[in-house]
């Protein structure tokens, strides 16, 4: 059996988001990994009792939901902040579908602040060569078939409680952006096309 990893991400000193903060959501983070291993050990063993597997099998799009969606944010963090180019492929996608990047920002920024857990998310959708934003719940639930996520924004309260409080999340939502190394987007966008 190949197990998942865990990755490893070396994430810089950011604003508004402690240190600390980001220990516990890594931490987190390799609970995923670490039950998603156990469930494909239930999953391969021949003596499984069928509603072990078949409990396993429901639990197994939260585990690696988890494990992937937290896989995609981390990775925003990584090399420090950078702005998106107006001449990238991304920005002028963004444009075309919004009509400008600040009325990208603001809807994008809405749909952070939906009542409730999940993930913020924009993906591109292949087929049809377009921008889709969307929310899931929890870590599995809302996902689109076939749209490739390509920006990932956590919104469940460990990711900000801790430092903004409840009433904080659009401070959060704000200092996601200002922390966001937007090439990595860039990157997610290129290897979805």
């Amino acid at each position: 059996m190949k197990k998942f990893e865990e990755k490893k991400f070396n994430i810089p000193a950011l604003k508004g988001i402690s240190a600390k903060t980001m220990e516990e959501h890594l931490k987190l983070y390799a609970g995923y990994v670490k039950n998603l291993n156990i469930i494909q050990e239930i999953l391969e063993n021949q003596d499984t009792p069928e509603y072990a597997r078949r409990e396993a099998c429901r639990r197994q799009g939260f585990e690696f939901g988890g494990m992937r969606n937290h896989e995609y944010y981390f990775s925003h963090f990584l090399g420090g902040p950078k702005l998106l180019s107006p001449d990238s492929p991304l920005y002028e996608k963004i444009v075309e579908w919004t009509g400008s990047f600040g009325s990208f920002l603001e809807i994008f920024k809405n749909l952070a602040t939906t009542r409730g857990i999940g993930w913020a998310m924009l993906g591109y959708d292949k087929r049809t060569d377009t921008l889709i934003q969307y929310w899931v719940d929890e870590q599995h639930l809302g996902h689109l078939p076939d749209v490739s996520p390509i920006l990932v924004l956590d919104m469940w309260e460990h990711s900000f409680v801790a430092d903004y409080q409840p009433s904080g999340k659009k401070n959060y939502i704000e200092d996601f952006f200002a922390n966001l190394n937007w090439q990595t987007v860039e990157d997610n966008f290129k290897k979805a096309k």
